[in-house]
């Protein structure tokens, strides 16, 4: 029997309608902060991967290319991606840019620096992006955080359309910087639950070995 779809298995559909927004209008960007605020509080309020497991539309926009529109070509991601080493690295880095890009608000902020009207992708490429700058009624910092903010969201996404199409749809899952944060939450609210190894509710890998899986429901 076909499983009931609930409301929260079409949230693809707002992660898809972010990138576009990006290109209409920048400071859309901010909406983005929901996707990083939201599974931090439900981990820290619950104890739980609620919003990885159920609400991730990014996850279930890669699912839906890598699964219904066969982009995938379904190979296990090597063991060095699951691995401590490497998803807390990418962590790390990741925050390193991440306060990096708000130091380069601040800058604009305090008038040290002018406005970047620039998306970059993958932390190298510069992209013009001077066309969705609708800032008349906005603080030029409010539009460098969106410059800087959507560069991460688009990065992020790039990302896991590459591991997408290489290995598993929802390969980004593993090493997903909000999904590591969030493991370590409730590692932290449940540390006798952590230690037992569960099958993750996605893909089947260990939750030893990766950091999408839900501590507790």
């Amino acid at each position: 029997m076909k499983k009931k779809k609930k409301w929260y298995d079409y949230l693809w559909i707002l992660s898809s309608l972010y990138l576009v927004l990006g290109f209409v209008n920048i400071l859309f960007a901010w909406l983005g902060m929901i996707c990083f605020l939201t599974p931090l509080l439900i981990s820290v309020i619950r104890g739980n991967k609620a919003y990885c497991n159920r609400f991730c539309g990014r996850g279930q926009l890669f699912s839906l290319l890598g699964e219904k529109l066969h982009l995938s070509r379904n190979r296990p991601i090597p063991a060095w991606v699951r691995s401590k080493w490497f998803r807390y690295g990418f962590l790390t880095f990741f925050m390193i840019m991440f306060l990096n890009m708000l130091y380069v608000t601040y800058l604009v902020f305090a008038g040290a620096n002018d406005l970047r009207e620039t998306v970059t992708l993958l932390w190298t490429i510069r992209l013009p992006w001077s066309w969705a700058n609708h800032t008349a009624v906005s603080s030029p910092w409010v539009a460098q955080f969106a410059f800087g903010f959507y560069g991460v969201m688009l990065t992020s996404t790039v990302l896991g359309l590459i591991t997408m199409l290489f290995f598993k749809p929802r390969s980004w899952c593993v090493y997903c910087p909000m999904g590591t944060m969030t493991q370590m939450i409730c590692k932290a609210r449940h540390p006798k639950e952590a230690k037992a190894a569960q099958s993750c509710t996605v893909c089947g890998v260990p939750s030893s070995e990766k950091n999408h899986t839900s501590m507790k429901k």
